[in-house]
């Protein structure tokens, strides 16, 4: 029963560790993907707060990973909201719908509903996704970088468009 305890990270003294040794890989894994030092500290430790928060679910072997996972998606939602918000300021909109509360009230409701969307995604299905229309990778690209098949990335682009088409309407992705 102690073995099963202690392969999980709960244990105060294992965290730390898998905290001592990752911390700072996990930080500059995620600081080459954003270029900001700020927002790698702020997702590095989030991505620690998340794996406290989750300590019953990862074993001490499965940590790293998990770490890197976290890190990276909380990277891809950030960027995919921070397009979201230049798309939308780039495109002209009529000045009188812009001081609408309606017209307002309707924009601010779906970009929530998009970023709840997007976060509604497996893990696989977000990744490939963000990879794809973020980073305009290409499928192969993807395949490559993920070491996977591209008829692989093909199925989990095919299924995250399906799932936001179903849970946002009206949009084109």
């Amino acid at each position: 029963m102690s073995n099963s305890v202690l392969s999980h990270v709960c244990d105060e003294a294992v965290f730390k560790k898998v905290f001592d040794t990752h911390f700072q890989t996990v930080r500059n894994f995620i600081y080459i993907k954003c270029k900001d030092e700020a927002q790698a500290d702020d997702l590095t430790q989030d991505a620690f707060v998340k794996l406290w928060n989750n300590c019953k679910k990862v074993t001490k072997e499965k940590a790293v990973s998990y770490l890197f996972t976290i890190t990276k998606n909380a990277f891809f939602n950030a960027f995919e909201h921070q397009k979201v918000v230049l798309k939308y300021k780039s495109i002209k909109r009529d000045s009188a719908n812009i001081e609408d509360p309606e017209f307002l009230m309707r924009e601010k409701e779906f970009h929530i509903q998009l970023n709840d969307a997007i976060n509604q995604l497996s893990d696989k299905q977000r990744e490939v996704f963000l990879l794809n229309r973020i980073e305009k990778k290409k499928y192969r690209e993807i395949a490559e970088l993920l070491d996977i098949s591209v008829k692989s990335v093909e199925t989990r682009m095919q299924r995250a468009l399906e799932q936001l088409r179903r849970n946002i309407k009206n949009y084109k992705f």
